[in-house]
């Protein structure tokens, strides 16, 4: 069945079932489909003893690389609900989409954030009504979503207790001139 693409093989977005993304993945492997199914530790909720889990880098989305002729046996397949289109033709990926995503796979296998905090960040915060002020990450509070932060202002030196997507790693090359010394702080 020629459905009026390319038949060389490329990267397709497969949209999954709730829930299915591990077994779509598996029942495409066992079919011949080279797939990729990217995960990335996540928070656990607050309602859990476990500290990390591991979540669907999109969620219900994993890629699928098949020939046009294929589309067929990629619908039909267990855990799959359809093929992202456009305009009733499967949209396909650039190759280097995928490489970009691999390429920041750790060693444990899953997607690695540029913004993961490690002690003695820069960071600032985003969002509230400390927004735009800057600090140096401390470290993060076991069992919690929130961060210890040290304020540097010019009238405030301080530790800040904070929820972790308040505040967003500053990129020290696009800081500019000296590094700006965050001094000393009290406990």
């Amino acid at each position: 069945m020629n459905s009026g693409f390319e038949t060389p093989s490329r990267w397709y977005v497969v949209y999954t079932r709730p829930k299915q993304e591990c077994r779509a993945e598996w029942n495409l492997n066992s079919g011949g489909i080279e797939t990729f199914n990217p995960q990335s530790k996540g928070r656990a909720s607050r309602r859990t003893d476990k500290p990390q889990v591991v979540k669907q880098l999109f969620s219900r989305y994993i890629f699928a690389r098949f020939a046009g002729d294929e589309l067929h046996k990629i619908m039909f397949t267990r855990g799959v609900q359809t093929v992202v289109s456009f305009g009733n033709k499967p949209a396909a990926i650039d190759d280097i989409v995928i490489t970009l995503i691999k390429s920041r796979i750790g060693e444990d296998g899953f997607v690695r954030f540029s913004d993961e905090l490690t002690e003695g960040d820069r960071v600032m915060i985003s969002t509230g009504p400390l927004a735009s002020l800057e600090g140096i990450f401390e470290r993060k509070l076991k069992d919690t979503e929130r961060v210890s932060v040290l304020l540097c202002a010019v009238s405030l030196q301080g530790r800040l207790i904070i929820e972790r997507d308040q505040v967003v790693k500053i990129d020290p090359v696009a800081l500019k001139g000296p590094a700006r010394s965050a001094g000393r702080y009290a406990n």
